[in-house]
């Protein structure tokens, strides 16, 4: 048999839920959701939606309202300008961001249900070659796409690099720099919606232009300098 120990702090939660919903805030999101299996982890996912809910009740006020607050007293309608928090289990959740996807902003999680999720996300947008990350602390920040190295197509000007750009992108965005931020997703987004993608994407697709690495590149650097004149 095999017996783990799995550690969980309070402070560690409430940081993490703490800077999910000043992202939430600070970009005009609707909604924060923690994500957990604490109807069977009950002393450590379960304390998670606990202080989640502690931060969101405590430090906040009026700016923040939990989902059992926003149906029992105000039947669902939200009030302007105050972010939504509530919980789902880990396993529903995979279903919900599927069927029910535009309900949700903002996740917070413990990180085993985060590569979860992050994966399954990456996937309804066509893959991890798209999906950006970042470590973000107090004062730093450490932009990097989800996925991996890929060393078997090393030099082989192939792979999608949008991952990798969108990562540039939060970082900007961490800087304060955000018309250009916004540049970056803007340029990205047109250039995968003209049809000039990589092999990745130009599998899943019909019509497609197949682009390199570099080619596409430069196609979404061509798009940011057109927007920014």
């Amino acid at each position: 048999m095999g017996i783990g120990v799995k550690p969980i702090s309070e402070f560690g939660t409430k940081r993490l839920v703490r800077n999910a919903i000043d992202y939430a805030l600070e970009r005009d999101r609707d909604s924060v959701t923690l994500v957990h299996k604490g109807n069977i982890m009950k002393f450590t996912e379960g304390a998670f939606r606990d202080w989640g809910y502690e931060v969101a009740e405590e430090e906040y006020g009026d700016e923040v309202i939990t989902e059992d607050t926003l149906w029992n007293e105000r039947d669902g309608e939200p009030p302007e300008d105050a972010v939504v928090v509530n919980d789902r289990i880990a396993d529903n959740m995979l279903q919900q961001i599927l069927t029910r996807t535009d309900q949700y902003d903002v996740l917070a999680m413990p990180n085993l249900n985060g590569d979860y999720l992050s994966d399954a996300c990456g996937a309804q947008i066509g893959g991890l070659g798209i999906a950006p990350g970042a470590n973000l602390g107090d004062g730093r920040v450490l932009a990097e796409p989800v996925h991996g190295s890929a060393p078997k197509y090393a030099g082989q000007d192939k792979v999608n690099p949008s991952a990798l750009i969108l990562s540039g992108r939060i970082m900007l965005e961490q800087m304060g720099w955000l018309e250009a931020a916004d540049l970056v997703r803007d340029a990205v987004e047109a250039t995968i919606s003209a049809g000039e993608v990589t092999y990745d994407i130009h599998r899943q697709i019909e019509g497609g232009e197949k682009l390199a690495t570099s080619e596409f590149a430069e196609a979404v650097a061509d798009r940011i300098y057109g927007m920014a004149e």
